[in-house]
């Protein structure tokens, strides 16, 4: 038997469409060309981040975009390759693709939903984001369907791109790397306000995860019910793990406070009893 008679041997043969060995073999080399290629283009990303010259999300963004785009190209070549007519196909299958529209709109939906993600880049690798639900996490990965998230407690949470789309998400990475908080005090009336405002500065002033070159800076908030209510603002580019900022502030707070004999107002009530 000849080359010629193996790479021309009929594995499948229908009026519909024929499969020979040839064939097989062409589709099997296209695939792993195509992955390879993939896997290139990957490295030729990260070699970018890593020389910081696109940053990590738009990386990770453009390249899912490629990558979909490339497979969806080479399927369809394929298919169009042994002999399966795509036209016919898809309006064949609009019948079928109308039934399960309507029994997996919810599906239909996350993947739409992804596809916007990646084309609006509104979300992107490495950004920390906050759901509706009070849920906090840093984006590990955005696909068709489900977005992956890591959450403080270093446990994965998997998000439909339909929430990520139609719900309210605040994203504290999407204008710039750092992001302002503060920790509220409040302090017993008769306290030095500006023995409190320096002490609450000084509060900062150590803490190698607060921006100094943006100043902190203190607020006098109110005349409290039962305290004088001050807040003190910072900025950080930690804000997946800016809880743990906040208690070492609230700390150093305390123990500038207990040495320069400031009080910590706690909740009061006076009671008048009438005879």
């Amino acid at each position: 038997m000849s080359i010629n008679d193996v790479l021309s041997y009929k594995i499948i043969n229908t009026n519909n469409f024929q499969i020979d060995t040839y064939d097989l073999f062409v589709t099997v080399l296209t695939i792993f060309i195509t992955i390879i290629l993939l896997k290139v283009l990957r490295s030729f990303f990260k070699r970018l981040e890593n020389q910081e010259r696109i940053e990590k999300g738009a990386a990770a963004s453009i390249y899912k975009i490629i990558s979909y785009l490339t497979w969806v190209i080479i399927i369809s070549i394929l298919l169009e390759t042994i002999g399966v007519n795509i036209t016919v196909l898809v309006a064949g299958s609009a019948a079928l693709f109308v039934g399960l529209g309507f029994g997996l709109q919810n599906l239909f939906n996350d993947f739409a939903s992804g596809l916007i993600i990646l084309f609006e880049r509104s979300l992107k690798v490495g950004d920390v984001i906050e759901l509706d639900d009070g849920t906090v996490g840093e984006v590990l990965n955005i696909n068709l369907r489900v977005s992956q998230l890591q959450d403080r407690d270093n446990i994965t949470v998997l998000v439909p791109n339909s929430k990520l789309v139609n719900d309210k998400v605040i994203n504290w990475s999407h204008n710039e790397v750092k992001t302002r908080f503060k920790v509220e005090i409040g302090v017993a009336y008769g306290s030095d306000v500006q023995l409190v405002q320096k002490l609450l500065i000084l509060s900062t002033k150590n803490n190698a995860l607060i921006e100094q070159k943006t100043k902190p800076f203190v607020r006098f908030n109110n005349f409290g019910d039962s305290a004088l209510e001050f807040e003190i603002y910072f900025w950080t580019t930690h804000t997946f793990r800016v809880e743990n900022i906040k208690s070492d502030i609230r700390i150093e707070i305390e123990r500038l406070f207990r040495e320069n004999k400031i009080t910590i107002a706690f909740p009061q009530m006076d009671v008048h009893i009438i005879k």
